[in-house]
C-alpha cells in the first residue's frame, strides 16, 4: 500500500485539530467571543442608559426653555400694560396741568382787566376833577360856575353809574 500525499494531508489535518482540541483552543476562542459579546452587550446597555438620561435631560431643558419663554412673554405683556397705564396717567396729568394753567391764566387776565378798568375809572375821575378845578379857577361868573359845576357833577355821576353797572 502506497501512501500518497493526500493521506498525509488528512492525517496532519486530524492531528492539527486534535492538538487544537487538546489545547482547548476552541473553548478559549468561545470564551473570548463570549467575553466580547458580554462587553458589547454591556456597552449597548450603558449607551442605552446614557441615551435615556440624555433624553430626560433634553426634555427637562426643553421644559425649562418653554417655561422661560412663557415667563418672558408674561413679563413683556405686563410691561406693555404698565407702559400703557403710565402713558394714560401722564396724559391725564398733562391735561389736568394744562387746565390748571389755563384757569390761572384766565384768572390773571381777569384780574388785569379789572385793574385796567379801575385805573381807567381813577384816571377819568381825576381828569374830571381836574377839569372842574380848571373851570372853577378860570371862570369869572359864580352862577355860571355853579351851573357848570352841577352839570359836570351830574355827568360824572352818570358816567360812574354806567361804568359800575
Amino acid at each position: 500500500m502506497e501512501i500518497d500525499s493526500t493521506f498525509w494531508v488528512a492525517v496532519s489535518f486530524v492531528i492539527f485539530f486534535g492538538v487544537l482540541v487538546y489545547l482547548k483552543v476552541p473553548q478559549k476562542i468561545n470564551e473570548i467571543l463570549n467575553r466580547l459579546i458580554k462587553d458589547i452587550k454591556n456597552e449597548i446597555d450603558e449607551s442605552e442608559k446614557l441615551r435615556t438620561e440624555a433624553k430626560a435631560l433634553l426634555d427637562n431643558s426643553q421644559k425649562k426653555l418653554d417655561k422661560a419663554a412663557s415667563i418672558s412673554n408674561e413679563i413683556l405683556v405686563q410691561a406693555k400694560k404698565d407702559s400703557d397705564k403710565l402713558i394714560i396717567e401722564l396724559n391725564d396729568k398733562f391735561h389736568k396741568s394744562s387746565e390748571i394753567k389755563k384757569t390761572l391764566a384766565e384768572n390773571k387776565i381777569s384780574q388785569m382787566k379789572e385793574a385796567a378798568i379801575k385805573e381807567i375809572k381813577d384816571t377819568s375821575i381825576k381828569i374830571a376833577v381836574d377839569s372842574v378845578k380848571k373851570i372853577i379857577t378860570t371862570s369869572v361868573d359864580k352862577s355860571k360856575l355853579d351851573t357848570l359845576f352841577q352839570k359836570n357833577l351830574n355827568e360824572t355821576k352818570e358816567e360812574l353809574k354806567k361804568i359800575s353797572s
